[in-house]
C-alpha cells in the first residue's frame, strides 16, 4: 500500500503581485500553467494509488472473512475499501479540474499575447517611451 502523500516536486508557489508589465504576466501565466500541470499529473497518480489500496483492503476484506474472523472485521474492511474508492472519484474529479485550469491559463496566455504581444513589441523596441496600456481610455 501506497501512502506517500507528500508533494513530489519542488515548484515554487506562483508569485502574485502587481507587476503587470506583458512579460511578467506572461511568466506567471506560463508557471501557473507548468505548477498546475505538474499537480494534475500528481492527482492522477494519487487517484491510481488509492484505487490500488481499494482493491487490496477488498482483498484483505476476504482474506479475513475466510480466516473465519468476527463478521464486524470484515464489514470495517469493506468499508474503508469503499471509502478509499469513493475518494479516488474525488480525487479524479479533482484531477479534472486541475487539468480544465491548466487549460484556461494556457487559453489565457494565448489570448493575452494576442491582445498585448504587438504593443509589447512596439514599447520595448522603442527609445521614446509610450503611454501604458489604457492611458486613451481615460
Amino acid at each position: 500500500m501506497s501512502s506517500d502523500l507528500a508533494p513530489r516536486s519542488s515548484t515554487a508557489p506562483v508569485v502574485a503581485d502587481d507587476n503587470n508589465r506583458y512579460k511578467a504576466v506572461q511568466a506567471k501565466l506560463d508557471k501557473l500553467g507548468k505548477t498546475m500541470d505538474d499537480a494534475a499529473l500528481e492527482l492522477e497518480g494519487l487517484v491510481r494509488d488509492m484505487k490500488a489500496n481499494a482493491a487490496h483492503t477488498q482483498d484483505v476484506a476476504g482474506d479475513i472473512e475466510h480466516a473465519d474472523l468476527d463478521p464486524k472485521f470484515v464489514a470495517v474492511t469493506n468499508e474503508v475499501s469503499v471509502a478509499l474508492g469513493g475518494a479516488a472519484v474525488e480525487v479524479k474529479n479533482l484531477s479534472a479540474t486541475a487539468q480544465e485550469i491548466v487549460d484556461q491559463t494556457y487559453r489565457a496566455k494565448r489570448t493575452h499575447s494576442k491582445l498585448y504581444g504587438a504593443l509589447d513589441d512596439i514599447r520595448s523596441n522603442r527609445r521614446e517611451k509610450t503611454p501604458r496600456p489604457g492611458f486613451f481610455n481615460r
